[in-house]
């Protein structure tokens, strides 16, 4: 079964146990999708100089890197397994691209990763492979770490980016339903220009898209779209499965490539 390569927002760890718009939509494009063979999920939440793949076979850790969350967060487990085999491919790729990388066999699931997993495959029975992010190469460099699997899908790998477009934390509105003009701003150039392939444009966003700084403040949570991007096949129009907001700015854009 052919997978596609997807970018999904992951918001809020609550996302793992609260009921909501996003986390329906979750659990019926998976049902959609199909199970694939592997998962392969670059998250946001770890972050090294060069990627870094995790490639042990053992059951994965829950690492609940957050505070302040209710009791019941705490005790959510995914002890999805790892595959060295499918580490071994994307490691082999990534070098046979030119591109530096690293292997680790001891680092857990994080919430970038679990929370989504959990709402998509429940009884955590896909091997999972987890990739680090370095928010500070060029949007190029992502674009190519993800250009450099393409292919895996027809191998029925499914290729994640997990992060968030609009991602500003000290921006949020709690309590409000209706999105800030301007994050809908950013996420309107943002598909606008990535559905022409605008590739310099988009490479270009901190000069060229509307309130990028306010926007992404910081880019570890936008690095993983230029990677499910790049590892998308080039010859299929990106599309978008999903756009809410949560919070006034909290973008849950999640985009199939």
């Amino acid at each position: 079964m052919e997978m596609p390569s997807l970018f999904l927002a992951h918001g809020s760890p609550m996302l793992a146990i609260e009921q909501s718009p996003y986390a329906s939509f979750l659990e019926a494009y998976a049902a959609k999708l199909g199970k694939p063979k592997a998962i392969v999920i670059f998250t946001a939440h770890w972050e090294t100089e060069r990627t870094t793949i995790s490639s042990s076979d053992d059951v994965y850790e829950t690492i609940y890197d957050f505070g302040g969350f209710p009791d019941e967060l705490y005790r959510v487990k995914y002890p999805a397994r790892g595959s060295s085999v499918v580490a071994g491919l994307v490691a082999d790729r990534l070098a046979a691209a030119g591109l530096p990388v690293e292997r680790d066999y001891e680092r857990g699931l994080d919430h970038g990763s679990w929370t989504l997993l959990r709402r998509m495959y429940p009884e955590a029975d896909v091997p999972v492979v987890q990739a680090s992010v370095n928010p500070y190469a060029p949007p190029e460099r992502q674009f190519a770490i993800g250009a450099a699997l393409r292919g895996l899908g027809e191998q029925g790998v499914l290729v994640i980016g997990s992060g968030v477009t609009v991602h500003n934390l000290r921006a949020v509105k709690w309590g409000q339903e209706t999105p800030e003009p301007w994050a809908v701003a950013f996420d309107d150039w943002l598909l606008e220009t990535t559905n022409a392939r605008r590739l310099e444009d988009l490479f270009d966003y901190e000069e060229q898209a509307p309130m990028a700084r306010m926007a992404v403040p910081r880019a570890e949570h936008f690095v993983p779209y230029f990677i499910a991007f790049g590892s998308g096949d080039p010859s299929r129009a990106p599309e978008t499965i999903h756009r809410s907001y949560m919070f006034g700015t909290l973008s849950n854009l999640s985009m199939k490539f």
